[in-house]
């Protein structure tokens, strides 16, 4: 008997993922590491000196990380209830946190006990920041207010009752000291003077906001909620220059890198989208476990933080580009040795020692070889099989098949089994790689059960899914033929013949040759 030789798989080509500079930029972190809080993160802020430590407000503390530490190097736990927003000044040397309770605390990075507390709002705090200026504080909460206030004095500058609704966002200007941006659950995003009683423009969402950002000029803002990140041109009186939705979950934080070219934003959809800042499309994206609540970015894209709904602060660092080179030198030589001698041609008088290569069969091929049909068929039909590798499955029908076994194969199957056979037809027959033998099984899945229908409703079911899948799928065809035949009378008439034949004119005795142009 001749040795069995396996089912061979057709190989198709696949579609991958387009590798570009982001690709390969964006990739260059390390495995994260995951960091549990004692709450949700509703904040990540960097510090903008060395050596960049990152705070971190999670429940009712805040705590200090450094760059590469997994264990805080301080805690500041002086919150009565939730803490919020902990934000570093510019020098690095203060910070400042709303909490629950509607107070406003400031801390100095070297000490632990507050250097200031600012009481007036009546209920949270949910946002506070430094203007450019270092010298003033804005904040906004769950009151629908949105105030100044003085460091050196302790007291509330002025006070701004223009949003209807939680004030859940802002940020500062880096270039203009007096303003400053609040977000809003109602829609809008006011930008404020502080020379001004009052907002100087209002921009309408459309969905309550979540987080607003500037770009380093001032002239760009960016803000997110719901499903969309609008970018909007401040210096065009509040002009709209692009709408995203590239997430499918309410979009919770923004970000930009060191460069100002690339902007992230992170989602309840557990994706973080990262846009290029001149064309607006998403070049790369990351996937994470759970919903996410914020993100940051340390100078010079060396650490990516992303904090989560359930606690979870998940750290990436990038990988050192030095120890990689000094890596591969060291495996140079290991290499070489490896291969030493693959590419040696044999010469005429040189006698070669194969070494027998022992095949190993998969199930579904032993069962072939043993003449078991329908056990084969199950096989494939099992779940990393079929969801993963259909060209497997349907290699094992093409080759029961050609056997003349495929019939026998598809009979005797029970209500669960039809069910499954149906289920991955209805579902493949469309794909053009698969649709000839998958239209084979289906006739005969047909023929072969066609007396037990209606006994059956799941069952039934299937046959009018599949049916519904041949059915789209021809109209399809049809639409297309249609198209087809449009664009072939579109081409003809733009097709120009040109005949040249003789004339003579005989009034002079010379030949004249004529061109006529001739349309169709």
């Amino acid at each position: 008997m001749a040795t069995y030789k396996p089912v061979v798989v057709q190989a198709f080509p696949k579609l991958g993922e387009k590798i570009t500079q982001d690709t390969l930029y964006w990739r260059g972190y390390k495995t994260p590491v995951q960091i549990k809080e004692f709450g949700a993160v509703n904040k990540i802020h960097f510090s903008p000196v060395p050596p960049y430590n990152y705070a971190v407000t999670a429940s009712s503390r805040i705590h200090i990380y450094g760059r590469y530490s997994q264990e805080p190097i301080k805690t500041f736990s002086r919150f009565k209830d939730a803490a919020y927003c902990a934000t570093y000044r510019d020098d690095g040397n203060l910070l400042v946190a709303g909490s629950e309770e509607g107070s406003i605390r400031l801390f100095d990075i070297s000490g632990r006990a507050p250097l200031r507390q600012f009481d007036g709002p009546t209920k949270a705090v949910h946002v506070v920041g430094f203007l450019s200026d270092k010298y003033r504080i804005f904040s906004g909460g769950d009151d629908y207010s949105s105030s100044l206030w003085d460091i050196p004095n302790g007291t509330e500058i002025i006070s701004y009752s223009e949003h209807t609704d939680y004030v859940r966002c802002g940020c500062a200007s880096k270039v203009n000291a007096d303003v400053f941006i609040t977000g809003s659950y109602d829609h809008t995003v006011k930008l404020f003077d502080a020379r001004t009683k009052s907002s100087v423009m209002t921009i309408e969402h459309g969905h309550p906001v979540e987080s607003v950002l500037l770009f380093q000029s001032g002239g760009l803002l960016v803000s997110a909620g719901g499903r969309y990140v609008k970018v909007w041109d401040i210096l065009k009186g509040g002009q709209l220059l692009v709408s995203l939705k590239n997430h499918h979950k309410t979009v919770t934080c923004l970000c930009l890198n060191s460069s100002g070219q690339r902007l992230l934003s992170g989602s309840l959809d557990r994706h973080v989208k990262i846009y290029s800042t001149t064309s607006y499309k998403v070049v790369h994206s990351f996937n994470y476990a759970t919903s996410i609540l914020s993100l940051a970015l340390s100078p010079e894209d060396e650490t990516i933080v992303v904090g989560m709904t359930n606690g979870v602060l998940n750290v990436k660092h990038r990988k050192p580009e030095e120890r990689k080179e000094e890596s591969q030198k060291k495996r140079q030589p290991a290499y070489r040795t490896h291969v030493k001698g693959r590419t040696y041609m044999p010469k005429q008088e040189d006698f070669c020692v194969s070494k027998p290569v022992k095949r190993v069969l998969r199930k579904y091929d032993k069962m072939l070889k043993s003449f078991q049909s329908s056990k084969a068929l199950d096989a494939v039909l099992e779940p990393p099989i079929r969801l993963h590798t259909p060209e497997v499955t349907v290699a094992v029908m093409q080759e029961l098949h050609r056997r003349g076994t495929l019939r026998s194969a598809l009979a005797g199957r029970d209500e669960k089994q039809i069910n499954l056979l149906l289920t991955f037809v209805a579902r493949r027959v469309i794909e053009p790689r698969f649709t000839p033998v998958l239209v084979t099984v289906a006739d005969m899945i047909t023929d072969i059960y066609q007396p037990v229908v209606g006994q059956s409703a799941i069952v039934d079911r299937q046959f009018l899914k599949l049916q519904e899948a041949i059915g789209k799928e021809i109209d399809y065809q049809e639409e297309l033929l249609e198209v087809l035949g449009m664009m072939d009378t579109l081409f003809a008439t733009f097709t120009k013949k040109s005949t040249t034949y003789p004339e003579e004119n005989k009034s002079n005795g010379l030949t004249e040759t004529i061109e006529t142009n001739t349309n169709n």
